[in-house]
C-alpha cells in the first residue's frame, strides 16, 4: 500500500490517494468521519476546530460500501477556504492580495524560515500552509481505512496521553487495550488516569492565559498483531524502524520509544528481555512485554507499545523574537491561529499512523488482491503460529 496527501491549510481541500488496498474491504464515510471527529476533540484546541467540521468524500475506489482494489481517493473540504479565496488562489491575483496575510517573520521551532530558504519563498505563507498540522487530517483519514482493515483481522488499537506539560498519568499495568480505549475516549485529555485530568486542564488554561503552549507524550497500543511482521534481513525491512519513522513524521514529534524505550539503557539485560513460554492454547508468549512487542525488527505477538513526544506548538500568542526576512531587523515572530496544546489530538493522529503502518506490513506479508483472500491467509497463518 502507498499513498500521497495533498492540500494547504487554507486551500480549498485536502486530498489523499491510497493505492494497493485489497478489493472487498468494507468501508463507509461514517467510519472515516468518526476518526476525523476524534482528531478535532481534546481540551486546549483553538478556534480553527470551531470552523472546520471535517467530513470526508470518497471520490473513487469504493462501490456499494466495499473497496474495488483500484485507487481510493478521499477529500476533505476546508470550510475556512471562503475567507481565503484571493489570498490562496491558484491563479495570479492583484498585488494587494499577495501582500494580504503575508508572512515575513518566521516562528522559532516551525518550518517557516528553513522552508523559505530551501524553496526560495519570500512569502513564508508558502511554507506554513503545507507544513501545518492540518495535513494530519488526511493521515487520520488514511488511518481510519487502515483501522477498519485491522479490525476485520482482529487487531485492536488504542491511543492515550501519558504526560502533559510535565504532569504524568499513573497507568495500571494490567489495563487491556480495550480498557485503555474506553478510558481515553471518556476523557477530554484522552488520559486513562482520572486523578490527573483536572490538573492537566488547569495547566492548559494557565498556559493559554500566558500566551504559551505545552507538549507531552502519547502512547499507542496494538493488540492482536500476529508474530512475524517485518524482517531482520535488511535495515529498511525492520518494522519497528518503520513505526518509529512514522511516529516521527507527525508534526511536532521529537522522539520515539518502543516498550521500555530509553529506560532499557538503565537496566541489566535480565530486566529488559522478555522470557518465552509456550502453551497448547496460545502457542508462544512472553511473561513480560518490556520490548513493546518487537524482537529483531519483527512483531513477536505481544501487544505493540509505542510512545512519541510532542513538543509545544511553535505558534505563541506572546511570540518569541525573530527576524524580518526582508529588513533583517529583530522583531516578534508571526502569530497564526493555533492551540495551547494539541497533545490529546496527537494521540489520535499517532493511533492512525500506527494503524497505517501495521496495515501496510500485513499487506506486505500476505497476498491482498482480495480482502477475503487476505483474511483467510491471516487466519491460516495464526493457526500455524500456534503449532510451530
Amino acid at each position: 500500500m502507498r499513498y500521497l496527501t495533498a492540500g494547504e491549510s487554507h486551500g480549498p481541500q485536502l486530498t489523499t490517494i491510497i493505492e494497493g488496498l485489497p478489493a472487498g474491504l468494507p468501508i463507509t464515510v461514517e467510519e472515516i468521519n468518526h476518526e476525523l471527529a476524534r482528531r478535532q476533540t481534546g481540551y486546549g484546541r483553538g478556534g480553527r476546530m470551531l470552523i472546520e467540521k471535517d467530513q470526508v468524500k470518497i471520490l473513487s475506489g469504493v462501490r456499494h460500501g466495499k473497496t474495488l482494489g483500484s485507487p481510493l481517493t478521499l477529500v476533505v473540504e476546508n470550510r475556512d477556504w471562503k475567507n481565503w479565496t484571493n489570498v490562496m488562489a491558484a491563479e495570479d491575483v492583484d498585488e494587494k492580495y499577495k501582500k494580504r496575510r503575508q508572512v515575513l517573520h518566521p516562528r522559532p521551532g516551525h518550518a517557516d524560515l528553513v522552508g523559505g530558504m530551501k524553496y526560495h519563498h519570500r512569502d513564508l505563507r508558502n511554507v506554513l500552509e503545507r507544513s501545518s498540522a492540518r495535513e494530519t487530517t488526511m493521515r487520520v483519514a488514511i488511518g481510519a481505512v487502515a483501522k477498519k482493515f485491522l479490525a476485520e483481522l482482529g487487531v485492536e488499537i488504542a491511543g492515550h496521553v501519558t504526560t502533559l506539560g510535565g504532569i504524568q498519568a499513573q497507568i495500571p499495568e494490567k489495563l487491556t487495550v480495550a480498557e485503555v480505549k474506553e478510558r481515553a475516549e471518556a476523557s477530554e485529555i484522552r488520559v486513562v488516569d482520572p486523578n490527573v485530568e483536572e490538573a492537566m486542564k488547569e495547566l492548559i488554561d494557565a498556559t493559554k492565559a500566558k500566551g504559551d503552549t505545552i507538549g507531552g507524550v502519547v502512547e499507542v497500543l496494538a493488540a492482536g498483531v500476529p508474530a512475524g511482521l517485518g524482517s531482520y534481513v535488511q535495515w529498511d525491512s525492520k518494522l519497528d524502524g518503520k513505526l518509529a519513522q512514522g511516529i516521527m513524521s507527525i508534526n511536532a514529534f521529537k522522539g520515539v520509544e518502543i516498550g521500555l524505550g530509553f529506560e532499557a539503557g538503565n537496566r541489566p539485560g535480565s530486566e529488559v528481555m522478555d522470557e518465552i513460554q509456550w502453551s497448547e492454547a496460545t502457542g508462544y508468549t512472553r511473561t513480560t512485554n518490556r520490548l513493546g512487542g518487537f524482537e529483531g525488527g519483527m512483531t513477536n505477538g505481544e501487544i505493540i507499545r509505542v510512545r512519541g513526544v510532542m513538543k509545544p506548538i511553535p505558534t505563541l500568542y506572546k511570540p518569541l523574537k525573530s527576524v524580518d526576512i526582508n529588513t533583517k531587523e529583530t522583531i516578534k515572530a508571526s502569530v497564526e491561529r493555533s492551540d495551547s496544546t494539541a497533545v490529546p489530538a496527537a494521540s489520535v493522529v499517532a493511533e492512525n499512523v500506527t494503524a497505517t503502518i501495521l496495515a501496510e506490513a500485513l499487506m506486505e506479508k500476505f497476498g491482498h488482491d482480495s480482502f477475503d483472500e487476505l483474511k483467510a491467509a491471516v487466519a491460516e497463518y495464526r493457526a500455524y503460529l500456534k503449532t510451530f
